[in-house]
This record gives structure tokens, sequence and C-alpha cells, in this order.
């Protein structure tokens, strides 16, 4: 982490480097996102937040570059994250700093090849992830801006249940009457019979929803934002699925690469009901209903 975004930019590109232009972005609903242009010519992506959330930027480097070490989906390259004042901004500030991507023409096989480098990287090997447990990650992050607890577990089970529903519905627990309270608990209680330990680990994006990632220079799908941690690939699969879902021949493809069982979708709600219980703890009320119907399927 740096003390300064300068330092940044000084050990990316040497010394003298300077910023000539910053050029506000768009496209992020919890940062303020800048285009830095660069004496070296260089145009950089900068996102900031207030000075107290470096902690958001050290996790979010944490997962990029955590996705980037199994060399499948492709995800831009960090310079760094740290916090500073300066730079023409008017208070202190953490930040973030990385490639600038710009986008080409999908390929043809854009939504084939996203497929089979997902299901590549949910094969890849998770142990250097989660010291001390099979499931989880080497550190909390955030999911939107929640807390995302990812204390290592043995199990998937004791995983989702713990680090997942738990501690959402504990954060959304006013919301629900005693009947709701206890038909969750009725579906922590049955969690062993409905969903099965995966086959092996996986590290997972998280988040991976259609503003989650981006067409790269290459025409290929690039990762960003992601809410990282090991668990089973159903999760990261199921999330795809919950607004509005991705192109038909992503999932063929899919399928075919990593072999899901057929009784996935029994599973895949349950799978969505922590970002749904997210969702209700973010921006309220209106996700009360489908959280509801969600633990009433499974209990």
């Amino acid at each position: 982490m740096y003390d300064s975004l300068n330092d940044a930019l000084v050990a990316a590109f040497g010394p003298g480097v300077e910023v000539t232009d910053r050029v506000p972005a768009s496209g992020s609903d919890l940062n303020e996102v800048w285009y830095l242009h660069l004496s070296s010519g260089d145009v950089l992506f900068l996102k900031t937040n207030a000075f107290a959330k470096w902690k958001y930027f050290t996790a979010e480097e944490a997962g990029l570059e955590a996705l980037r070490s199994t060399g499948t989906v492709a995800v831009p390259h960090c310079f760094g994250c740290g916090t500073a004042t300066g730079c023409g901004f008017q208070k202190q500030f953490s930040f973030l700093l990385m490639e600038q991507l710009e986008s080409a023409p999908r390929r043809a096989d854009f939504w084939e090849t996203f497929a089979e480098e997902l299901a590549e990287m949910h094969r890849a090997p998770t142990a250097e992830f989660v010291p001390g447990g099979t499931f989880g990650f080497k550190e909390d992050n955030v999911i939107g801006t929640t807390k995302q607890v990812n204390a290592p577990k043995d199990t998937w089970v004791d995983f989702f249940r713990e680090n997942r529903l738990e501690f959402q519905f504990k954060l959304a627990y006013d919301y629900f009457g005693s009947s709701e309270k206890k038909a969750f608990d009725s579906v922590l209680n049955r969690l062993e019979n409905l969903l099965p330990e995966p086959e092996y680990p996986s590290l997972l994006h998280g988040d991976l929803w259609g503003g989650n990632f981006m067409t790269g220079p290459d025409g290929k799908a690039w990762l960003i934002d992601p809410a990282v941690y090991v668990g089973h690939r159903e999760a990261d699969l199921a999330m795809t699925e919950l607004f509005g879902g991705f192109s038909k021949v992503f999932y063929d493809a899919y399928f075919e690469a990593a072999a899901i069982p057929k009784d996935y979708r029994d599973r895949r709600d349950l799978y969505n009901l922590y970002h749904l219980l997210n969702h209700l703890n973010l921006f309220g009320r209106s996700y009360y209903g489908s959280v509801v119907s969600t633990i009433k399927k499974y209990a």
C-alpha cells in the first residue's frame, strides 16, 4: 500500500512522471472514478473514495490479483492502492490505480470463450488463498459496501451457513417477523440436505453479474469489481442468473466445460438468497418480498 499517489506512479513508470490531466469517468455507484493522463503519454484508471475506506481498495486489489494469478479470465492490472492528498483533489482520499481498458468489438465466440475461461478459473488450485481452511479467503472484503466475511471453514455448507446466510440475515433481522425468522432457521438446519459439497473448491469472482465484466481490448470478457472468495462454483454461476442472466450460449458452453449437475437449478435461488439479503440490507424493503419467497421455498 502506498502513502501517496505519486509513489504509486513512480513505482510503475519511473521518476519524473506527472499527472497532466484528470478527467471524470462514469460507471461506478460506489466510488469516484477518473482517467489520469500522465506525462509519459499513458492513461490510467483511478478509483477514489473517502480516506477511511482504504480497506475497500486493498481488498479489491487482493481479489483482482488472485483472479489474475489463475491465468484464465483476464482482469485489469493494478498499479497499487493507498491513501493520499493533493494531485488536484480537495481532501485526503483513498485510491486504487489501475490499467485503463479500451473495449474492442466482441469476438464471434465471446460467450463460449468466457464460459470456458471461467470454468478453467473455477478449476484452478486454491490452497494459497485460504490459509487454515478449504473455503473462504485470506482476508475479509466487501460485497457492494457490506462487509463480506471470509473466515476459513473446512466445509462449504458451514461456510455458506455462517459466513453468508447467517451474517446477512442478522443485518436484516428487524425486517422479519417471527414466522419468517422461524422459516429461516429451518433453512439453516436443512442446509446439509440442500447444498452438496463441491468436487473441488473454486476461486470465485463472488459478484458475477452483467455489470461486473466488460469487453476488453482483445474482444474477450474481462472481470472487474470482484468480491473474491473460495467456494462452490455453482454460487458464481447462480449469481450470473440473478439479474437477467447471460446468453444461453454461455450456459451451454459452461455446462459442457464444467459438468454441472442437472439439479443445479434446484439450488440456484438458495445461493442467490445471499445476494438478495445483501440487496435488502443495501437498498431497503423493495427486496423484502424476494427474500421471503426464497426463504419459504427452501424452509
